[in-house]
């Protein structure tokens, strides 16, 4: 494999209600993506719990920098020697009652290389649903993306996704890296159409882990986890249930969509106003 290639997988859960069998089941399937040749692996968002009520996860915030989901998951990515994308974890905030969900990555040594806090929190009402990401989140204020050499990586966290700017925010990407738990109606309708959307736009690869089914909570999601090239077609897909989606990312393909319709080099941070 050289450089300019890598084998990415993007891990589906149905997350429960125990963090332990959770845990249990995200180590398995990280282990099971590596064996079979993954360099990086992508965890969904609210891995580690689907709580009964979404206060639930309050309890297991830590601190950024220690705490035992983050020793879980620098252990995992150094034992397996891989970057790991590590879904979302509660982060403690500086605000009572509320914490930052966040996407912590990890080398293959075992160091985390990168962090963020999740911007743009969910609301939703529909019929016998409601969200309201606000009422336990407390939303995160800075992005930046990701320089693993020689790739680089733009980062968002489900809601996100609907959103643009902040992935242009992030200067020219290889890949975008987006863990998410889509409820099934906003998937259903819109999932598939704004992943394609982001990897067209931005002429990047696009790798989405997804939460994929109903949950012991009641909760139903949508799936689809999939990866993208930077042309908008899905070159890999796991729609419901446990799993990954696994596929091989090549720069020579960016490059090739990019010479031949340059559009990610003509954009302009502001458009000129219109001249009557």
């Amino acid at each position: 494999m050289t450089m300019s290639t890598v084998t990415v997988a993007a891990i589906q859960m149905v997350s429960g209600t125990r963090p332990a069998e959770n845990i249990a089941s995200a180590q398995r399937l990280v282990r099971e993506a590596a064996a079979r040749g993954a360099q990086w692996v992508v965890l969904p968002e609210y891995w580690i719990l689907m709580g009964k009520s979404d206060r639930d996860k309050l309890a297991l915030a830590e601190p950024f920098g220690s705490g035992s989901l983050q020793s879980t998951l620098s252990e995992l990515a150094r034992e397996c020697g891989i970057t790991l994308f590590g879904g979302t974890i509660p982060l403690r905030s500086t605000v009572a009652d509320k914490i930052y969900n966040s996407l912590l990555t990890f080398a293959p040594d075992g160091h985390c290389i990168g962090r963020y806090d999740k911007i743009h929190l969910f609301s939703y009402s529909g019929v016998g649903e409601r969200y309201a990401e606000a009422d336990t989140l407390t939303a995160g204020e800075h992005v930046s993306a990701l320089e693993i050499e020689p790739w680089r990586v733009a980062q968002g966290i489900c809601y996100d996704l609907r959103f643009p700017e902040l992935f242009r925010a992030q200067g020219i990407c290889d890949v975008l890296v987006l863990p998410a738990a889509f409820t099934h109606v906003t998937g259903q309708a819109h999932w598939e159409l704004l992943l394609r959307a982001r990897a067209v736009e931005n002429q990047c690869y696009v790798i989405a882990s997804g939460q994929g089914g109903t949950h012991e909570n009641g909760r139903r999601t949508f799936g689809h986890s999939m990866v993208i090239d930077p042309w908008g077609e899905i070159v890999a897909c796991v729609e419901e249930g446990e799993g990954m989606a696994m596929a091989t990312l090549d720069k020579n393909r960016i490059g090739s969509v990019r010479r031949h319709l340059p559009a990610v080099f003509h954009q302009t941070a502001i458009l000129p106003e219109l001249s009557s």
